[in-house]
């Protein structure tokens, strides 16, 4: 099988790409606009697990960026199995104090650019016939679809949290977006699947080590190995959506319900991560 991850290069990204060839054997398809960086992981992945490795510069923030990266898989002949639509940005500020530029490159990356490569992707899966060997494989405990596709959204879906503000809409976009398709794909025998994990391990929020180390363990925080672990398994299950961790399942619905007092509060505490 053939993956082609988004935001391939670091974070989540690498770790999707370092498990489709490690636990899962597939060639890679790799994509990023890390040229540099791109181009060692390609490397690297193809020396230490013996898959065909791929790498591809693109910047996906640009209007054409899908139509064109998937003109350029025709043209190569390449047929991709799975999709991981994982590219994005995130960055707190004001929505009046930030610039227009930075609006709209995360609006065209978390929308525009997913819904295309969805659309365009999906539409080549849903035409695939399997062969009967591939039929009969099975991944996870369960035969083998004709494709997948896997969005990442979050648990900010939820949040209506100054600073972040167009991050969560887009977020909640792909998060809907995604769980719609379902219904139209899953007949296709083509299954996609939505994450929407709530924090993920890493030194974004700056926290001390026995702060995450104990977000960990409430399972309010989910490390990035243990996220895409779940994220795969729950894909080639055909798994509509899901949320990490039991605290972030329970809370998801009270978060539509924060109240105003708590939101203003977060908003002052978030003034130092504003960028």
């Amino acid at each position: 099988m053939l993956a082609l991850v988004t935001g391939a290069s670091s974070g989540i990204g690498l770790q999707y790409a370092t498990q489709l060839a490690r636990d899962y054997k597939c060639d890679l398809l790799l994509v990023s606009n890390q040229q540099a960086e791109l181009d060692q992981v390609a490397a690297d992945l193809a020396a230490t697990y013996g898959v065909k490795t791929i790498a591809r510069f693109a910047d996906l923030s640009k209007q054409d960026a899908a139509e064109t990266l998937h003109d350029w898989c025709v043209e190569q002949g390449y047929v991709v199995d799975i999709l991981v639509n994982n590219a994005g940005v995130f960055f707190f500020n004001t929505y009046c104090e930030t610039s227009m530029k930075r609006i709209e490159l995360m609006l065209q990356l978390h929308m525009i650019t997913v819904a295309k490569l969805t659309r365009l992707f999906a539409a080549d899966m849903c035409q695939r016939e399997l062969t009967a060997e591939e039929a009969a494989q099975k991944i996870c405990g369960h035969k083998r679809m004709k494709g997948y596709i896997l969005n990442m959204s979050s648990m900010s879906a939820w949040m209506a949290m100054p600073g972040i503000q167009t991050y969560n809409a887009t977020k909640a976009f792909i998060y809907n977006f995604s769980k719609s398709i379902w219904y139209e794909l899953k007949p296709q025998n083509v299954g996609i699947t939505v994450m929407a994990p709530g924090a993920v391990d890493t030194g974004l929020f700056g926290l001390a080590p026995n702060l995450r180390k104990l977000a960990v363990a409430l399972t309010v925080s989910i490390p990035p190995e243990k996220l895409v672990k779940r994220a795969l398994k729950k894909m080639f299950r055909n798994k509509k959506a899901d949320t990490p961790g039991f605290i972030n399942w329970l809370s998801t619905p009270l978060l539509k319900h924060t109240p105003d007092w708590m939101l203003f509060l977060a908003q002052k505490k978030l003034k130092q991560f504003m960028k």
